[in-house]
């Protein structure tokens, strides 16, 4: 009985270890990304979601960790993932953007989604962009994107 106990430990230990190892998109914030442009220009991934977007949840947990998404991204690329209903302020090129509202609400969108991920004045989530490193749009996409797709873009 002994035996089996520590060999379920092992196991599990073994288990915990491989899932801390995964590797992971090195996600920047917005100020990050603003000195990071300036230390060491490339391109740009951002990615627009919500809290109740089904289709965001997919492409993290489907899209955002195919090992060869995640060494694309982290390796010639800065990715910026942002909650566009979130209420935090922040400082991106030297401005001030923030929601309106001082609550977190379906709806309520930040500046910085509705000046970046906004198509015709209305937001569709998901929503990603592809930027040059001078942060010219090259590419966005309002819909869900395959691990497929999104690998053939940032190829």
């Amino acid at each position: 009985m002994k035996r089996y106990v520590m060999t379920f430990l092992v196991f599990c230990s073994s288990l915990l270890l491989h899932a801390q190892g995964r590797a992971a998109i090195n996600w920047l914030t917005f100020e990050q990304l603003s000195d990071s442009l300036h230390v060491n220009p490339k391109p740009v991934l951002l990615f627009f979601h919500t809290d109740w977007c089904v289709y965001c949840r997919k492409m993290d947990s489907a899209v955002f960790t195919d090992k060869q998404i995640i060494y694309m991204l982290n390796s010639r690329y800065y990715a910026v993932r942002f909650d566009a209903e979130s209420v935090d302020s922040l400082c991106f090129d030297g401005q001030i953007l923030t929601n309106k509202s001082s609550k977190k609400r379906r709806g309520s969108y930040h500046d910085i989604a509705k000046i970046l991920a906004a198509r015709h004045g209305d937001l569709i989530f998901p929503t990603t962009l592809i930027l040059s490193p001078d942060f010219t749009v090259q590419q966005r996409y309002f819909e869900y994107l395959s691990p497929e797709k999104l690998l053939k873009t940032l190829q």
